[in-house]
């Protein structure tokens, strides 16, 4: 279970979560989506717009998980979708007990069924994101290569420490994918040389470029490799899923998830 986070907003999160999520199911893992944010940006990326019940109904205890989960065009696929609702959860958590386990009692049913479940957080450290870094057991971080990155980064790793020291000593850093990434600007080196002297090899070897479909697919309801999976963004994520299957060497279900099956 991993949760996609970064507290900066426009570095790739919902990006990654999407298309990385995508390329797992492409390669026939049995992967669940979850819409974390209230912005339910991957949740429309594959048209999936305003449905009821969705995450805010499941994280109150209103709904269960197979009740909301939602089929993709991929087999290999499900979301768990967020709606606008989700913006007042974390003032209703705040005095349900066990606030920052909510998400975790949600999830439990998935670890039976998928071989991996992927969280897109807000870009924010607050309760929902708590929450997230609870029920997960690492933490995938997109970074954008700018000036700032480093700084966020620290502090999204005090967070991290804090979460594993309080609440789920489990929680490692699965690793960190550079994104946005332009190799004629020396920055983008700079940043790239920093962090993997930092991380080493927690650090992926593949990186996402700046590319224009990328930024296209969600506005036709569909991730990269359903949008254009020849585009330099689709196989980039598809290198990435790859990658990522290697370094966690998950056996594969022998058939899709089913949500009769829940």
């Amino acid at each position: 279970m991993l949760a996609v986070v970064n507290q900066k907003g426009g570095v790739g999160k919902t990006t990654t979560s999407v298309n990385l999520a995508a390329s797992l199911a492409a390669s026939e893992r049995a992967t669940l989506l979850v819409d974390l944010d209230p912005q339910a940006n991957a949740s429309s990326a594959f048209g999936i717009a305003a449905p009821e019940p969705h995450l805010y109904d499941a994280l109150l205890g209103e709904a269960s998980l197979r009740a909301i989960t939602r089929a993709t065009e991929l087999p290999y696929l499900h979301v768990a979708p967020s709606g606008p609702d989700l913006v007042g959860a974390e003032i209703e958590l705040v005095s349900l007990e066990g606030r920052e386990s909510r998400l975790s009692r949600c999830l439990a049913a998935a670890r039976d069924t998928y071989d991996f479940v992927l969280i897109d957080c807000p870009p924010s450290l607050g309760l929902l994101t708590v929450n997230a870094l609870t029920a997960a057991d690492s933490v995938l971080i997109p970074l954008q290569c700018e000036y700032y990155a480093l700084e966020g980064l620290a502090r999204l790793m005090d967070t991290v420490e804090r979460v594993r020291g309080s609440l789920n000593p489990r929680l490692g850093l699965e690793g960190i994918v550079l994104t946005m990434v332009d190799l004629r600007a020396n920055l983008t080196r700079q940043v790239s040389d920093e962090v993997r002297r930092h991380f080493g090899d927690r650090v992926y070897d593949t990186h996402i470029p700046r590319n224009v479909r990328l930024s296209e697919a969600p506005s036709h309801g569909k991730p990269a490799l359903l949008y254009d999976v020849h585009s330099k963004g689709a196989r980039s994520y598809l290198q990435l899923a790859s990658e990522l299957l290697k370094r966690t060497a998950i056996p594969a279900r022998p058939s899709p998830p089913s949500l009769d099956e829940k």
